[in-house]
């Protein structure tokens, strides 16, 4: 916050003569520039009169506020000062610098002690030492030091302590430097005072006022001249003689010179307790001018203005002295004056009406202090004149702070202006009036969403649709009621730029306790005395109407006290009801003149400027969820996503939490009796940078809680809500402090029990927080044994409450250790009571400080070991914990959002490490394959191929290490580590084992297709050889091109038709009259035709029709008495013509989707692209998939299966597998059909025929060859690279590829929607591995045509020229090694080929039946490699296109086949209700299924029992009823929802958490394909499966963001 700060500039000498004018004597209390500017600088305070020491510094979490020292060094003092301070500790006063002490003597033998000549007056004496020691700095000149240098927020934080720490707090203080007089007025602004008096009837009255208004007699105390006694040790023993309220010479710290006191008045207030023993009856101010009066005739104009009575001290009366007319001024004024002689000899004596004197010399100060009270008590009784601190203001000359600090000035106008706004208001209804978005509607909205989180109608859906509706009806009231100028004037305030907010926000509060208080006041005062009669009137059994009455007023009253009570956190609250309304119904207020997602940002910006905020509304015991998490957000911008530790705190109430926490930290919750924490606050506390390295954490967000067992204001006690509080609070925080006051064991019983339950909770849902109690208010916390003792007692009692929240949570615990990591002895604190002595004058108890800072330090030690959570993961938690709350059921609604996403980042990672592992073992089969081919290795091991892995698999190891040793949420993750280093390393093993078994199925089918292949290289090599020997035979005849052409292409034909003669064709195939040809052998009565009307079985609803029972499983449509009585009712559950349960028909989908999935992998198996089809192929598959279905029949099944299963099993297998085969077989014919590719190479070897024609050389011949015959193995390797590396590519860079399986499934939704086909809706819900299939094959397709000439062309060409690099290094170094062999043209083919073994499948024998024996220009062979290769490239990268993948490459090579691969590696398992797909990533997983959210089950085909109605029902919704039930297994028997897992089977595998939100995705679409659904599964959306009207509402738009918000 920016800050007009008064520019104080060095002294200069004419300010140094204007200050020696007003300084007379410069001795002990003197002060000049050069001492001031020491002083400052010994404190290490130069120049913070300009750069202010700001309150945001302090209050930091540093090393300074962990210290508590009483000695540190003198550039210590100040931070040891202001930390002591905070947390209340008057020692603050007493810290004291190491002093080093130089002596210039030599050191002296120490003398013997049995010398006998020693001399006292000689080894006594100080005259041999010459000693230098500066003086301390006066404990008072570090105050005022800190005080000048403060800001203004600063200022007042101090001033507010130091009366905390009841000492007298600055007055009038005169500026260091130029003696201008300032009145701090802002720094009292707030300090209340509280006091009690007995009135005429001997009635004790109390009352609390600001100091600032509060009217009081004053006492003021000056000295003339130097006096002997202590005039502030005097004034001390008046106020309190146990606490030096001001400090005085014979203080620890004072020293013999002070600076900065000189002309300060000190003002402190002496408050009665309403007993007899009180030293005045009514409170009393009393006023201290420092220094010689005679010297400040400014300041002893202002007091002895104003006050009540003047105490004067000096020596003895003078009428030469200096002070003398002023003293006879005193005299002559009508206001009581007391003289205190330090030279005379005399009791009290009243020398005229009004006017004492008292000798001091020689008497007892008790003696003195008594007769002075006594006269004050006289001369008070008999005067009139009140004191009001505001009036002093009024004097001319003097500086008042909020006038001259213009941001105070402008903040406490805009303040009053706002305050204006209340005027003439009543105050039981102001909030009603000015703040109606917080009123009954919110509280209806409150109320409506409990019910909807506990849901009891039958007609769930239709219930929840309705509160959903009424909710929203709620929010649209909300949204119109009409923002009021008060808020309104409040908002504009906080979106200005002003650098005043800060001051606005202090004034605002200062203004409304003010507003409010003596409201406040008199209403409690009145419900106690109600509050007793009531009492009196249960204790007395009175059952009459008059009790009645009475309760109905306290009632009354209690509304009053809540209408009454009016802060900051209500105008917050209000601006959160106007953003959450605005959110709801998705538009601005018309009356708001800023957007209202503006809003967070002021409540964020508060949170950071250390203002609590409300967490938990305590009138509506509610938690605004939208508002909360949207200022979160605010904070996660402005801040960063910053990692912060949460400390909570629970206690019961009036325990002293919150003067806990803000003397921990020196917060500001609120203390006071008449404004107790209602339900919870956070606030931060920023950790220094110098801490943070040591904490890793940013912030600590300390949680302020309500007391538990707190009575309502109209005396009812909720366990319910306090078990709600305890469960909130402890999951939230990191550390909880359980704060226990007083040594009632029934009260500690109570509180114990709810907070052992509550951690219990925590156990069960894997939230590990830690716990320390904190027993407050015991007698003597030094008593070690008595301290064993009520550990040993609380340790007892926890066991105890353990046991007991153990039946309730249904946990096996035997004692509170089973459920939290607990130290008897390290994790209770005895702390003392608060004050020392009785209140209102007890100082706080520097024992109690000592305790806060043990406290404190314990808490950092459990910060620095503790992980913490980041913001982000803070609003998540805070959601789930009261989502679950609402729920009723915590433990088994709780969904640990933070865990989950936790998890779906390991799964992230898994998906990156799986990729890595796959992509290598890729690399590394390609190589292999190439190799096996070209014949250079002939069997492969599966050691060999984990050698080869080895460098990709340590990589991942690593990396698997630092992400669960290293990561922020490494603390979560380690529940995995050992299950995900399992799964990997079988990962390892399955592709290893899997990569094994097929380059052995290629080696076993290498020697198969040598006869193939041999007859390829046959027909081309023969054709090369006639054709030299037609270009030779023509070589001398002269004839033109035209004619040459004519000849080869005759030559040409010739050839080409004899080797059609010599070779059958590869022909056409037909797959499915195959089909149909084996099913006819199979079963002979089934129609040839049966495929053209079989259906579809990947799409069909159920498959009752495919089934009958069987004779013995006794399996009947009606079971007797629960048959009937089933019939008649309409419960959930699916049943189709009584024949096959739910579960049973998920295994005959299982059974399906698996046999679908095995067959797939066989048609890879069969290689077709290099062996060609047969009806063999067609064979095997409907041979396995026979076997599949007798071994399923031969099960514990109930059933067995028609033919048509079968028939239609084979027939819808083998029409989608059509176009694979096809595919494959065509890819076969052009490599091995003659026609085909033997007419594809007609051109080249035409150009060949011409080089020999024209003589040229065989190496060049032969170089052209060899170019030739790399085409073909040039091109499959480019592709294959690239497709490669396009799979590796989308797996980062396409947003639907590049995460987890979740995020998959959610662009398959977003598609689908868009689409708006139910065809694949249908083929999604009923075969989702299909649908991905198919959904990633079009994701690759666009983005090949969508990257075409961005990506996927460059990387082609990069392939492509990176393979031409290595053939041309190849042939370099293949005639390298010949000449330095001497060897001929075989050895340089031989190692040409094997250096491009492992990238190209190329060989010798590709070039076996050509002649190149007489090559000997191996240079030359090499240039003509090298000039030709460019030519084959460039036409390889001409006849790329989008196309090329599918068109050039077998199945499992192409990209989309590659990413299926890895992808489909997954959990597929279904919900059984609504088969919505398990999103794990991992296949066989660990644990329960699960996904981000359910589907209606309506989807799957779910209906009501003996109806044909579809159901509504959500999964998640149903498990919240407790009511709702369905038939598991085709039983009689209904299991509740909400007891699921009880079905047993598929039910008990799966984690179906309560959500009550709305889910627009599949209500959008049920409602959306309605009649494509009734259709479908020839059932109705009717009866009790009607859809609600408000399901119509949801656009496709609202689907489609739902989405996003729920994975």
């Amino acid at each position: 916050m920016n800050e007009e700060i008064m520019d104080y500039t060095n002294a200069t000498e004419s300010r140094e003569r204007d200050v020696a004018k007003n300084v007379k004597e410069l001795g002990t209390e003197g002060m000049g520039p050069k001492e001031v500017e020491e002083i400052f600088h010994r404190l290490h305070l130069e120049g913070k009169h300009v750069h202010r020491l700001r309150a945001a510094d302090v209050l930091q979490l540093t090393e300074h506020s962990l210290e508590s020292n009483e000695f540190c060094a003198e550039e210590g003092l100040v931070m040891s000062f202001i930390q002591k301070l905070l947390k209340m500790d008057y020692m603050a006063r007493y810290v004291k610098a190491k002093q080093i002490n130089k002596q210039h003597n030599t050191p002296q033998r120490t003398i013997d002690i049995h010398e006998d000549d020693g001399d006292i007056f000689k080894e006594m004496s100080f005259s041999n030492e010459i000693m230098t020691k500066t003086d301390g700095v006066h404990q008072m000149d570090i105050q005022m030091a800190v005080f000048h240098c403060a800001d203004g927020l600063l200022k007042q934080l101090m001033v507010t302590k130091l009366s905390q720490c009841q000492y007298a707090l600055p007055l009038l203080v005169p500026d260091p430097f130029t003696q201008q007089i300032e009145f701090p007025l802002w720094t009292f602004r707030q300090i209340n005072k509280s006091w009690k008096m007995r009135n005429n009837n001997n009635e004790i009255n109390s009352k609390t006022t600001p100091v600032y208004k509060a009217e009081t007699s004053m006492v003021s105390f000056f000295r003339f001249g130097s006096v002997s006694s202590s005039k502030s040790q005097l004034m001390n023993s008046l106020i309190n003689e146990k606490h030096n309220t001001f400090f005085h010479r014979n203080c620890p710290g004072s020293s013999r010179t002070r600076v900065l006191m000189d002309g300060v008045v000190e003002i402190a207030w002496f408050c009665p307790s309403g007993k007899n023993a009180d030293k005045f009856p009514d409170c009393v101010a009393f006023c201290n001018l420092h220094g010689d009066a005679g010297d400040h005739e400014k300041q002893l104009e202002i007091l002895t203005e104003m006050a009540s009575v003047n105490v004067v001290l000096l020596p003895q009366l003078d009428s030469n002295d200096r002070s003398a007319a002023i003293i006879r001024n005193l005299y002559k004024n009508s206001t009581p004056l007391i003289c205190l002689f330090t030279k005379e000899v005399s009791t009290v004596t009243e020398t005229r009406k009004g006017k004492y004197k008292i000798g001091l010399k020689d008497r007892n100060q008790s003696d003195v202090s008594e007769e002075l009270r006594k006269t004050i008590n006289d001369c008070l009784s008999e005067s009139s004149s009140t004191f009001r601190l505001e009036d002093v203001s009024k004097h001319s000359d003097i500086r008042v702070d909020e006038e001259d600090d213009a941001d105070c000035r402008r903040g406490r106008e805009a303040a009053q202006q706002m305050m204006s706004l209340l005027e003439k208001k009543d105050l039981t209804e102001i909030k009603e009036l000015i703040l109606p978005h917080q009123g009954k509607l919110w509280h209806q909205w409150c109320q409506k969403n409990k019910e909807l989180h506990r849901p009891q109608a039958d007609d769930l859906e239709m219930e929840i649709s309705r509160k959903h509706t009424e909710m929203k009806k709620i929010r649209e009231r909300q949204h119109k009621s009409d923002i009021s100028e008060f808020i309104k004037f409040f908002i504009e305030q906080m979106n200005s730029n002003a650098a005043n907010k800060m001051f606005f926000l202090k004034w605002l509060g200062i203004l409304l306790d003010e507003h409010t208080s003596a409201d406040l006041s008199a209403l409690h005062h009145k419900y106690d005395e109600k509050w007793s009669t009531v009492l009196k009137l249960k204790e007395n059994n009175d059952k009459s109407k008059k009790l009645n009455a009475e309760q109905a007023e306290l009632e009354r009253l209690s509304e009053d006290l809540q209408a009454v009570t009016f802060g900051l956190e209500h105008i917050m609250r209000e601006i959160g009801q106007i953003y959450e309304s605005c959110s709801s119904v998705k538009k601005n207020k018309k009356d708001l003149q800023f957007d209202f997602s503006s809003l967070p940002s002021l409540a964020a910006e508060m949170m950071i400027s250390g203002f609590p905020l409300e967490l938990m509304d305590g009138d509506a015991a509610h938690v605004p969820v939208f508002w909360i998490s949207a200022v979160l957000e605010e904070l996660i911008q402005k801040l960063g996503d910053q990692r912060v530790f949460v400390l909570s705190v629970l206690g019961i109430q009036s325990s002293g939490k919150s003067t806990m926490l803000n003397a921990m930290f020196g917060l500001q919750f609120a203390v006071s009796a008449g404004r107790c924490t209602r339900g919870a606050f956070m606030q931060l506390v920023k950790v220094s940078d110098e801490m943070k390295t040591q904490l890793n954490f940013d912030y600590i967000l300390v949680v302020d809680t309500e007391g538990l067992r707190a009575l309502e204001l109209a005396g009812r006690s909720t366990r319910h809500h306090d078990n709600e509080l305890a469960t909130f609070v402890v999951g939230l925080g990191n550390l909880t402090l359980i704060n226990i006051f007083g040594e009632n064991p029934a009260e500690m019983q109570d509180i114990l029990q709810i907070v052992v339950q509550a951690f219990m909770r925590m156990k069960k849902v894997r939230l590990y927080p830690s716990c320390v109690f904190v027993h407050q208010n015991v007698s003597d916390v030094t008593a070690g044994e008595k301290n064993m003792e009520g550990r040993r007692r609380l340790q007892k009692t926890l066991d105890e409450m353990t046991k007991l929240a153990a039946k309730d949570e249904i946990c096996d615990v035997e004692c509170f250790s089973d459920v939290i990591r607990f130290d008897v002895q390290k994790d209770v604190k005895y702390f003392a009571h608060l004050w020392e002595g009785s209140p209102p004058m007890a100082p706080p108890n520097p024992n109690y400080c000592e305790n806060i800072q043990e406290l404190k330090q314990t808490i950092i030690s459990q910060v620095s070991k503790s992980d913490g959570m980041m913001l982000i993961d803070l609003k998540d938690r805070i959601n789930d914990l009261w989502e679950a709350l609402l729920n009723e059921r915590f433990v088994f609604s709780f969904r640990n959002s933070l865990e989950i996403s936790v998890y779906r980042k390991l799964e992230r990672q898994y998906s990156k490490w799986t990729w890595s592992l796959r992509s290598t073992m890729m690399e590394i089969e390609n190589k292999l394959h190439n190799q096996i081919e070209n014949e250079a290795i002939h069997e492969v091991e599966e050691t060999e191929l984990q050698r080869q892995l080895k460098k990709t698999s340590g990589e991942v190891k690593k990396s698997m290490s630092e992400l669960f040793e290293k990561d922020k949420d490494k603390d979560i993750l380690i529940q995995w580590k050992t299950s995900f280093e399992i799964k990997i390393k079988e990962l390892q093993e399955n592709i290893v084992r899997e990569t094994n078994r097929k380059l052995n199925e290629i080696l076993q089918q290498r020697d198969l297709k040598k006869k193939i292949d041999g007859h390829r290289t046959h027909h081309e090599n023969t054709l090369l050889e006639k054709s030299k020997e037609l270009a030779l035979k023509l070589k001398d005849k002269a004839k033109d091109e035209e004619t040459l052409k004519k000849e080869f292409n005759l030559f040409w034909q010739e050839s080409v038709n004899k080797i059609i003669r010599d070779t059958p064709s590869t022909k056409h195939i037909d797959i499915m009259r195959d089909v149909k040809i084996l099913l006819s052998d199979i079963y002979e009565s089934a129609p040839v035709d049966h495929c053209m009307v079989s259906r579809n079985i990947f799409s069909v609803p159920n498959y009752s029709g495919y089934v009958q029972l069987k004779k013995t499983s006794g399996f009947t449509a009606h079971r007797g008495i629960k048959g009937a009585i089933r019939a008649a009712k309409e419960k959930l559950g699916f049943l189709n013509n009584h024949s096959l349960s739910l579960e049973d028909e998920a295994q005959i989908r299982f059974l399906v989707t698996d046999v679908a999935q095995q067959t797939d992998t066989m048609i890879q198996s069969f290689n077709i692209s290099k062996m060609g089809y047969n009806i063999s192929c067609i064979q095997q598959l409907t041979g396995y998939i026979k076997a599949r279905v007798r071994e399923h029949e031969e099960g514990q099944v109930k059933y067995m299966f028609k033919n048509e299963f079968f028939n239609d099993l084979i027939i819808s297998i083998c029409k989608r597998s059509t176009k694979m085969i096809t595919d494959q077989h065509r890819l076969f014919r052009e490599a091995n059909d003659p026609v085909i590719y033997v007419e594809k190479k007609r051109e080249e070897y035409y150009s060949i025929f011409q080089k020999h024609l024209h003589g040229a050389t065989s190496a060049a011949i032969f170089g052209e060859i060899i170019c030739q015959k790399l085409k073909e193995p040039i091109e499959q390797s480019v592709y294959k690279k690239t497709a490669r590396d396009l799979a590796d590519e989308m797996r980062s860079n396409c947003e639907s590829l590049n995460g987890n399986r979740s995020n998959l499934e959610k662009h398959i939704l977003k598609t689908l929607a868009e689409e708006e086909d139910f065809d694949k809706y249908t083929n999604y819900i009923h075969n989702p591995r299909d649908h991905f299939k198919s959904f990633i094959r079009d994701e690759v397709s666009q983005y090949i045509t969508d990257k075409f000439s961005v990506s996927v062309l460059p990387k082609m060409k990069e392939n492509i020229e990176l393979l031409q690099q290595k053939i041309m290094k190849a042939a370099h170094e293949s005639t390298e090694h010949v000449q330095v062999n001497r060897g001929d043209v075989g050895l340089w083919l031989k190692s040409f080929t094997q250096q491009l073994s492992d990238v190209l499948i190329f060989s010798e024998k590709d070039l076996s039946g050509v002649k190149h024996d007489d090559v000997d220009d191996l240079n030359l062979l090499e240039n003509v490699i090298r000039q030709e290769l460019p030519t084959i490239m460039s036409d390889i990268s001409r006849r790329f296109n989008t196309k090329t993948f599918p068109v050039k490459l077998d199945y499992k090579e192409r990209p989309d086949e590659l990413l299926t691969d890895h992808f489909c590696q997954c959990c597929w398992v279904q919900c059984p209700f609504c088969y919505a797909i398990c999103t794990n990533t991992i296949e066989s997983h660990d644990g329960d299924h699960s996904v981000p959210f359910h589907r209606v089950t309506g989807v799957s085909g779910w209906s009501f029992r003996e109806t044909t109605n579809l159901c509504i029902s959500i999964c998640t919704s149903s498990v919240s009823s407790s009511t709702e039930s369905f038939y598991p297994n085709a039983s009689d028997d209904t299991v509740l929802w909400r007891e699921y897992r009880q079905g047993g089977g598929v039910y008990a595998d799966w984690s179906i958490t309560p959500d009550l939100s709305e889910l627009p995705y599949w209500k959008w679409f049920v409602y959306k394909f309605q009649k494509d659904l009734e259709k479908y599964y020839n059932k109705t959306f009717d009866g009790s499966g009607k859809i609600p009207d408000e399901w119509r509402k949801y656009s496709k738009q609202e689907a489609l963001e739902s989405l996003d918000k729920y994975i």
